[in-house]
């Protein structure tokens, strides 16, 4: 087999860490929405997840200033709306409204939970060391939810240049975690 060289621009889509989330964060009396698939696992307990928000972001505002966001897990059945909350700004839309995507009250945080996703994580923000310099928020999840109805939640996993894999198949191996 010949292997060619990769564009580093397109690296992203080969590393990408996991589901395509829906950040949800309320701020001021407006709840928000925005697409975030850069993040990743830190911490098995408490659940540790880090995430990228851009300071151009409407939402990093509010995540920064509110300190609470709820991480939604949308599935394949949401695709357009996810590629829509990503393709606008919170600061001149409604994108619950725009999207036609339903709000509820999260337990233990201001942020909504988006209904129609598989899962939700209400999470409070517990680092902000690599704010400035990397756009890196570190999240304690405090609570979370499922649907249990959902056996295999077809998952969205962003490739990058408007192209997603589809996740709805578990195998299962031998291992030391139970």
């Amino acid at each position: 087999m010949t292997k060619r060289a990769y564009p580093l621009s397109r690296v992203y889509g080969l590393l990408e860490p996991g589901p395509v989330l829906l950040l949800t964060t309320a701020h001021k009396g407006k709840a928000n929405v925005m697409t975030l698939s850069w993040h990743t696992m830190m911490e098995f307990e408490p659940p540790l997840v880090g995430c990228i928000v851009s300071n151009r972001d409407f939402s990093f505002a509010a995540l920064k200033a509110s300190r609470q966001c709820v991480l939604n897990i949308p599935t394949r059945e949401l695709a357009a709306q996810v590629v829509g909350c990503g393709n606008t700004t919170g600061r001149t839309i409604d994108k619950f409204e725009t999207f036609a995507l339903t709000r509820e009250p999260a337990s233990l945080v201001a942020a909504p939970f988006i209904k129609e996703c598989y899962a939700q994580l209400e999470c409070r923000v517990v680092d902000t060391r690599a704010l400035n310099r990397y756009g890196l928020f570190v999240l304690e999840v405090v609570k979370a939810w499922i649907d249990p109805a959902i056996k295999e939640p077809a998952t969205l996993h962003h490739q990058g240049r408007g192209a997603f894999r589809v996740a709805c198949e578990t195998i299962r191996l031998p291992s030391k975690m139970k």
